[in-house]
């Protein structure tokens, strides 16, 4: 692993919309209630290894302030967590990573779900 720092450079950010669009239309999903980790091969990654991008539904929480600060937990546990990603992968990839419930998880418990997530999609790419 080149870069061992937990960090979530804004070059790893996923912003591109042909990139997201791409995502949806041809890609693959692993999920682990109530995360679920959409991705694909990226052809244009701006030479890093990964993007990342992250959402929260306006179906299940209607105010901003509540999808905000699920979004910041889902960035924090995917930058605690990236190595498991970034261990199972040889070829550059496209990540979306979504909370897909009203349930309002503590840290700990989405922290914990990340990690059997990321597993989840290790195994899978590795099999």
């Amino acid at each position: 692993m080149e870069n061992s720092r937990k960090t979530y450079p804004k070059n790893e950010k996923l912003k591109s919309r042909a990139t997201i669009s791409e995502l949806f239309h041809s890609s693959k999903s692993v999920t682990k209630y109530p995360l679920r980790l959409v991705y694909a091969p990226a052809e244009n990654n701006a030479g890093v290894a990964l993007q990342m991008g992250v959402s929260v539904s306006k179906k299940y929480f209607k105010k901003a302030h509540d999808r905000n600060y699920f979004k910041r937990v889902l960035r924090e546990t995917y930058r605690l967590n990236q190595h498991i990603l970034k261990n199972s992968i040889d070829k550059p990839y496209a990540f979306m990573f979504f909370y897909q419930t009203k349930d309002r998880l503590s840290f700990e418990e989405i922290n914990a779900k990340t990690i059997q997530l990321f597993e989840k999609f290790a195994m899978r790419e590795n099999a």
